[in-house]
């Protein structure tokens, strides 16, 4: 069965790559990504087809997501059925008693209020529904926190996406609606490559592996999977 899906971030390198996945299977997808994004988000809908639409604006307000869930529906036939939620973003560099406020509040913007806002619109009408599926990208860092010594306020809002997700997944899995993250170490993307030119990116994941397991846990094949941290380390 075809799926409408959100893609969050999905002008991004793994948004990217998931939405290409998403839209060869069959799906309708619906990328969303900031006014930054605008144009790599637009280029991609074009390279996939008429079943890609895409959203611009700041998803982290309620006032973006009651705007642009009605434009998606208009444009794919229907709500939307599932959704990968990619947005997020990285700072740190220093340890945490010297880092400025402000890296604590982008991260919590970022990384936490993003994908609360993207649950409060999207689960309604698939538990209404009673049927759906959301993906979303915590990090390594939940599980191994010591590997983000320097980020501190990355490790400890990804590990908040995370059990936000998880406790999601339990108040809805009788409800037809599976909820579930993926844990990734370093992603071998052109922006990693640039910001570490020193490290082997070999034993990092790529993004089109990434893409995969979260295309897995959007399909019938992960149907009785909910409230799962999947671990994807690459050799890193």
């Amino acid at each position: 069965m075809s799926e409408i899906v959100v893609v969050t971030g999905g002008a991004g390198a793994l948004g990217a790559a998931v939405a290409k996945k998403l839209s060869a299977r069959g799906d309708a997808v619906a990328i969303f990504d900031t006014p930054r994004g605008e144009a790599r988000a637009r280029e991609i809908a074009a390279a996939l087809g008429p079943r890609v639409h895409v959203e611009v604006g700041d998803f982290a307000t309620r006032e973006a997501w009651q705007a642009a869930l009605p434009r998606v529906a208009a444009a794919l036939g229907g709500a939307p059925t599932m959704a990968a939620l990619v947005a997020g973003g990285w700072a740190g560099g220093k340890p945490l008693h010297e880092a400025e406020d402000d890296v604590w509040d982008r991260m919590s913007v970022q990384n936490v209020d993003t994908a609360r806002r993207a649950l409060a619109a999207l689960l309604p009408p698939m538990v209404a529904a009673g049927h759906g599926a959301i993906a979303v990208v915590g990090s390594r860092a939940v599980e191994r926190p010591w590997t983000s010594a320097g980020a501190a306020a990355y490790a400890a809002s990804k590990a908040a996406v995370v059990a936000m997700v998880q406790v999601a997944a339990q108040e809805n899995v009788a409800r037809g609606v599976r909820l579930n993250a993926i844990l990734p170490s370093t992603m071998d993307t052109p922006a990693n490559r640039a910001a570490m030119p020193d490290v082997d990116p070999a034993t990092w994941v790529t993004t089109e592996s990434a893409a995969s397991v979260i295309a897995w846990l959007l399909s019938p094949d992960a149907r009785d999977v909910s409230g799962a941290a999947i671990p994807v380390y690459g050799r890193a």
